[in-house]
């Protein structure tokens, strides 16, 4: 799908202020190759369509904008789900260690075992919280968990950020970012990107 096509795609779905500028035109090509499986495109971007996607970049540059895109881009069988990490802590905060398996270890279909894609949303920008006195960083387990079935099952997982390679390090330690880099292709928007909010 052509960027003009994808533009048309984007305004029907989120709205007619929905624009691809044109600096942005490389980080969504780089999209449209991984979401598309085009085996030849991503081949020459030197993408792995067997990685999920990292999308990086500055606050309000479209992260999640243009991931709720590719999401209806994909046939039924691959679509993903879109979880606010924020959420998920609350969730842990509420529910406990139940959390972390529902989106790792119990995260697979029922009928055919198949397992659940899920893009977390600003990885990074949710809270160390306590569960009955218990410090536990909840994204971090999630996703070395979701390490161990992207090895077993291959398990895809996508995620978007605001922080660089060395801060998600210091978030969640070299052992997290370790198995990040096994799991994903990184797409990054230019640093001095705009804010597509303001």
């Amino acid at each position: 799908m052509n960027v003009e096509l994808l533009e048309t795609k984007g305004k029907q779905i989120i709205g007619n202020h929905f624009k691809i500028l044109p600096e942005d035109v490389e980080v969504v090509q780089k999209l449209n190759t991984w979401f598309l499986n085009d085996e030849q495109q991503a081949m020459h971007l030197g993408i792995n369509l067997k990685k999920g996607i990292l999308l990086t970049g500055p606050v309000g540059c479209g992260k999640t904008t243009l991931m709720k895109l590719m999401r209806e881009i994909v046939p039924p069988q691959q679509k993903f789900g879109i979880k606010s990490c924020r959420d998920i802590t609350f969730e842990f905060h509420k529910e406990g260690y139940d959390t972390i398996l529902r989106y790792s270890h119990q995260a697979f279909e029922r009928n055919t075992n198949r397992p659940f894609t899920t893009c977390f949303d600003d990885l990074g920008a949710e809270s160390t919280l306590k569960y009955y006195g218990n410090e536990c960083n909840v994204m971090g387990e999630i996703l070395l968990s979701r390490y161990d079935h992207y090895i077993s099952d291959h398990m895809l997982t996508h995620a978007t950020t605001n922080l660089s390679a060395h801060e998600l390090e210091n978030y969640y330690g070299l052992r997290v970012r370790s198995r990040m880099r096994e799991m994903f292709n990184l797409i990054s928007f230019n640093s001095n990107s705009i804010d597509k909010r303001r």
